[in-house]
């Protein structure tokens, strides 16, 4: 196989999770193809300079998230991308840290048109006394860092509000797009953002809609949130 890999160093305890970070890189970067069989344990374990102990986990690790699979008298495969969990956010962290991005974050702009207004509805509809307190009290911060704008902690404040909305739908399947947020939101927002800006008359709108109730309101409201230009990626 032309790719090698690097060897790894670093605190012990982590070396499987480092060693699996820089095999998913290969694959998901394309350098190691679908459907590769990538090289035998003795190879790996010399090019990575760990132990057959350390590469197992990392095998192991990778094989839960879809990556990887192995066979008697195969190997160990790369799969198919359609077996890649993406909505598990390790992998989308190591995804998001390869580079070049554009393509990612108009993959997961277009989850957001499709998931996020309906989410914003259901948040409306369902949400407790004690989430719609977590919210009045993340859109209270959001407001005020936009009097005066600080790009950390506006993303920040940003990612909990959405975050919220998700977890205050009351279905359990909207529960891990939550957790895909806090992995694409903080590198997608600044790619996005134009000149800093907060679209805070937008929020608000999403935010009244849903402490009084109204699940069309708050649906539109998010709507228009996510066809502003400033949230738009340029093609």
């Amino acid at each position: 196989m032309p790719n090698t890999f690097a060897e790894i160093s670093g605190v012990k305890r982590s070396l499987h999770v480092q060693v699996a970070r820089e095999i998913a890189r290969k694959i998901l970067s394309g350098d190691v193809e679908q459907n590769e069989i990538i090289p035998g344990e003795m190879v790996l374990c010399e090019q990575f300079n760990v132990s057959r102990t350390s590469l197992r986990e990392a095998i192991k690790l990778l094989t839960s998230k879809g990556l990887l699979e192995s066979k008697p008298k195969v190997g160990t495969r790369v799969t198919s991308r359609e077996n890649w969990n993406f909505l598990d956010s390790q992998l989308l962290d190591w995804l998001t840290d390869i580079g070049d991005n554009a393509q990612v974050y108009q993959d997961f702009l277009s989850l957001r048109n499709a998931l996020e207004p309906e989410a914003s509805a259901l948040a409306a509809q369902n949400a407790t006394v004690e989430q719609r307190m977590l919210l009045s009290s993340t859109f209270q911060k959001m407001d005020e860092i936009s009097k005066e704008f600080d790009l950390k902690s506006w993303t920040e404040a940003d990612l909990e509000f959405h975050r919220l909305i998700f977890l205050s739908t009351g279905n359990s399947f909207y529960l891990p797009f939550a957790n895909v947020l806090c992995t694409m939101f903080k590198s997608f927002i600044t790619h996005s953002s134009v000149q800093g800006s907060t679209c805070i008359n937008e929020h608000r709108a999403i935010y009244s809609a849903i402490m009084a109730g109204d699940a069309d309101k708050a649906r539109q409201a998010n709507i228009i949130l996510l066809n502003k230009s400033k949230n738009r990626l340029t093609t």
